[in-house]
């Protein structure tokens, strides 16, 4: 009898490994404290490689793009560490381009950047950018589009990439664009962002904890 419990005992303890294994990310204390350095601060960012807004497989290409607005810690989880005053798309002499001709944005801010998890480890923030509202002209084409886009903030970069998820965005009006682009079509925003404190060369820092 000696053998068929010591099996018993080997397999209980795996089982009880696995399912110690199974359970811990789901126990791991998300964030309440949001600690943004400095704070409040006005911040600048300017877009690094291209910016890009696709609907039913239209890219709409920016290679220029610039954003301004403030920061401040915060509490919560989600919390708003950020808030956009003001985003342009295209300038002078570098147009937003597409395959239906040139893309003119307008936004309706204030945009959010919400913080969701952090890793101490790699000083990077996981959240979205929230409250989106944009209306955006291609030729007789207009259309706009509201929601948020999932996004993260590298501290030792000063990175915000956006890279929206299927669904996050949608299209809630349409004029003059038919099958292109209709009213529920569901587009993806893609960019990346350096922020840096106004004026300065200073990169802020956004770091999450709990009390």
């Amino acid at each position: 009898m000696k053998k068929p419990m010591r099996n018993v005992a080997v397999v209980a303890g795996a089982a009880t490994a696995a399912f110690a294994l199974a359970v811990s990310p789901a126990s791991a204390v998300a964030s309440t404290v949001w600690t943004v350095n400095p704070s409040p601060a006005n911040f600048t960012a300017v877009n690094s490689g291209n910016v890009v807004l696709s609907v039913n497989g239209i890219a709409m290409t920016c290679t220029k793009s610039n954003g301004s607005g403030t920061m401040q810690s915060a509490t919560g989880n989600p919390a708003t560490v950020a808030s956009i005053s003001a985003i342009a798309f295209g300038a002078t002499g570098a147009p937003c381009t597409s395959v239906l001709g040139n893309v003119t944005t307008v936004a309706t801010t204030p945009w959010t950047v919400v913080a969701q998890d952090y890793t101490a480890a790699t000083g990077v923030t996981k959240g979205y950018v929230g409250n989106v509202d944009a209306k955006v002209t291609v030729g007789a084409c207009v259309f706009r589009v509201t929601g948020k886009a999932s996004g993260t903030y590298t501290n030792s970069t000063g990175a915000l990439a956006v890279n929206s998820l299927a669904g996050e965005l949608t299209v809630v009006s349409s004029t003059n664009c038919g099958s292109a682009v209709p009213v529920g079509a569901k587009p993806t925003f893609k960019g990346t962002y350096l922020v840096k404190v106004a004026g300065s060369t200073t990169i802020p820092t956004i770091v999450g904890s709990n009390p």
